[in-house]
């Protein structure tokens, strides 16, 4: 029975949990995005203590990759992989973008119109720009993760393959622009329950990534406002 370690700080709510055999066992949250990197460490040492396991009974550790927050990702990734190192045990890593797939695979819509229905899966990337892909219901990939102008033709493109459900924080934005009765919306995040799923199914085909070249899924480069100071 494995036992898994989760850390997932790529976005404003950050989780930690442990499963035995994909049993969750213990989580914390954190809601506050600016302390996650505080948070982390001091969550794991809980959800340990909580569940009773040791980090050398700890048979995988996964991550979510991203997109999403440049600070979050690098200290959810960083905890990760320290620890898979210090106890010889495999990295898993989750596409947040994935994550949203999971989740919107139970929304009414996805389950009715299942042959047909396009899951847009956004993060917003602030403007009129989200992070995002395009999954089936089986959560195989029509569209790969990229930066995305979200506009009305760009939804008129999608909708001459089906209907379309956004999914994420940047479904927002999408309401916005069109109200097509053929693009539905699902504003809510990913829970605990994708993330054990996809970490399941990795599991169980090996699905392992490289301990010291794994990087966090940016999309894009990260731009800082040079300073004005002499």
């Amino acid at each position: 029975m494995a036992i898994i370690l989760y850390i997932d700080t790529a976005g404003e709510n950050a989780m930690i949990g442990i499963t035995k055999d994909n049993q969750l066992l213990a989580l914390e949250q954190n809601s506050q995005a600016n302390t996650h990197a505080s948070f982390v460490q001091v969550a794991i040492a809980a959800i340990l203590s909580k569940s009773g396991i040791t980090v050398h009974q700890i048979d995988a550790v996964a991550v979510t990759m991203g997109p999403g927050s440049y600070t979050g990702l690098r200290v959810g990734l960083s905890s990760a992989k320290g620890i898979a190192y210090a106890i010889g045990k495999p990295l898993i890593g989750i596409s947040t973008l994935a994550l949203l797939a999971q989740q919107a695979s139970t929304h009414p819509v996805v389950i009715q119109q299942r042959d047909i229905i396009q899951i847009f899966c956004m993060i917003d990337a602030k403007r009129m720009e989200v992070f995002g892909a395009i999954y089936k219901a089986d959560n195989s990939i029509i569209i790969p993760e990229q930066s995305i102008i979200l506009d009305i033709d760009y939804f008129n493109s999608l909708l001459k393959n089906g209907p379309v459900l956004c999914v994420g924080n940047g479904a927002i934005k999408s309401r916005t622009i069109t109200d097509q009765s053929e693009i539905y919306f699902m504003e809510a995040s990913y829970e605990m329950e994708a993330f054990i799923q996809l970490a399941k199914i990795k599991w169980n085909n090996k699905d392992f990534e490289d301990i010291a070249y794994s990087k966090p899924a940016y999309l894009k480069d990260f731009y800082q406002i040079p300073s004005t100071k002499v």
